[in-house]
């Protein structure tokens, strides 16, 4: 198989077409619960191998919430949302209908806010891939963990990772009411007979 970093930017700009229709849906989801106007934009997509992530991330040992879901059906491997730790507590914030700077700690009603929210952008993205390559895609119920990403994403590694492995890095931001911006990254890790079916899929654009 051809190394997927190859594709051509017209390739690169078919996917990211596909990655801002679901982040549109998950706008509008995401409006709808807080009662505020959200856009969500897709500035860049990079491909990248799974090591080489950090990176375009930031710090290493900057502290990230991390929304982990598994993409199961007829395309298999996982999703990795990563948001800055502030970040996830100003959309705790936001999703709770809280005065900003209110979260000060990831309790359980914070957890299962910001699985909420992951479950939901991870599910958006999810359904527009789905769309996009005719076939079934279902998320796993998701899990969080607050760490430093470099641990974040060795953990995932070293759970999930193959010498092939790609990962497909989405940077994703969130305008609220036209004033604030939060950024995140969604992180689409397929296994390796179903980035063959993207890269394939893909292709054919």
């Amino acid at each position: 198989m051809q190394d997927v970093r190859d594709l051509k930017a017209l390739q690169i700009d078919a996917l990211r077409e596909v990655a801002n229709i679901g982040a549109g849906h998950a706008a509008t989801a995401l409006s709808q619960m807080t009662n505020r106007r959200i856009m969500i934009s897709v500035p860049q997509i990079n491909i990248a191998r799974l090591e080489e992530v950090p990176d375009l991330l930031g710090s290493p040992q900057d502290v990230v919430a991390a929304v982990l879901m598994h993409m199961l059906g007829d395309l298999t491997g996982r999703t990795l949302l990563l948001f800055p730790e502030a970040v996830g507590r100003r959309l705790c914030d936001m999703l709770l209908r809280r005065p900003l700077g209110t979260t000060s700690a990831y309790d359980t009603l914070e957890q299962s806010c910001i699985k909420e929210a992951g479950n939901i952008l991870s599910g958006a993205y999810m359904n527009a891939l789905s769309d996009f390559m005719g076939m079934l895609l279902l998320p796993s119920v998701p899990s969080l963990v607050v760490d430093v990403s470099a641990a974040v994403l060795t953990t995932t590694y070293l759970n999930f990772g193959h010498e092939r492995d790609f990962v497909f890095c989405v940077e994703t931001e969130f305008h609220i009411d036209a004033e604030e911006e939060l950024h995140g990254h969604f992180l689409l890790l397929p296994d390796l007979a179903s980035l063959k079916a993207i890269f394939d899929a893909i292709r054919l654009t």
